[in-house]
């Protein structure tokens, strides 16, 4: 099948390569499972009771869940947004060490946010479990849905820490590296020769002689030896 030159030059685009790295593929799911979270709890997390017309948080009454899933939802969904634009331009940053400090912190915020949607999840799940049955008319779909994708947060975010590691071993540099090399490639240079070697490299230190006599040899001649005259005999 031919595919027109327009598609190819559109699938060869950086835009499209940028869609298809892993990475990018983590952070699209990660943002979208933080959107349902913080969506779902916010528009039916609060219903009144059947016999009250105040809103409640369907996870057992308790308004600290449902603040904690909204919250951790939309800064999570802001991280994603924020670090997609960075690695959007991460290829012209000519800055090494801003490239490793930008690894370093994705890396690390990766194991943060693992942590929180763990520890998110548990709670979600642990309140759910204690509410009463059949308090709420409306919100159960919400609830599951916030805690499911509070458990499918925490491998994405696993998954987006191992990447960010692998990432961070494959491009940090070593410090000093290329000063070392240049070092070795100079004590090699100038290495004495060896016993073996016929040639000896004289010594160009201040208080050698070859050095004194080096540098004062524009202004010194070599003395010549006086002549002897015959003289005639009488």
């Amino acid at each position: 099948m031919h595919i027109p030159e327009s598609l190819q030059d559109l699938a060869d685009s950086e835009a499209v390569q940028f869609l298809k790295k892993p990475k990018t593929i983590l952070r699209i799911f990660a943002g979208v499972f933080s959107l349902i979270v913080f969506s779902s709890l916010l528009t039916d997390g609060y219903q009144n009771k059947t016999d009250s017309s105040q809103l409640h948080c369907i996870l057992n009454s308790n308004n600290v869940a449902c603040s904690f899933a909204v919250g951790t939802g939309f800064l999570a969904f802001l991280s994603c947004l924020v670090f997609l634009a960075l690695d959007a331009h991460e290829s012209h940053i000519a800055s090494t060490r801003f490239q490793t400090a930008f690894q370093l912190l994705d890396f690390i915020l990766a194991v943060l946010w693992a942590g929180t949607w763990f520890v998110g999840f548990c709670f979600l799940a642990n309140q759910w479990q204690h509410s009463p049955p059949k308090e709420f008319l409306l919100g159960s779909s919400s609830a599951k849905a916030a805690i499911t994708f509070a458990f499918f947060s925490v491998f994405i975010w696993i998954f987006q820490a191992y990447l960010a590691l692998r990432d961070l071993r494959k491009d940090a540099s070593v410090p000093y590296k290329r000063s070392l090399d240049e070092g070795g490639v100079v004590l090699t240079t100038l290495s004495p020769p060896s016993a073996a070697s016929p040639i000896n490299t004289p010594s160009t230190g201040p208080n050698s002689l070859s050095y004194a006599s080096s540098a004062l040899s524009p202004y010194l001649t070599t003395p010549k030896a006086p002549r002897l005259a015959m003289m005639p005999d009488n």
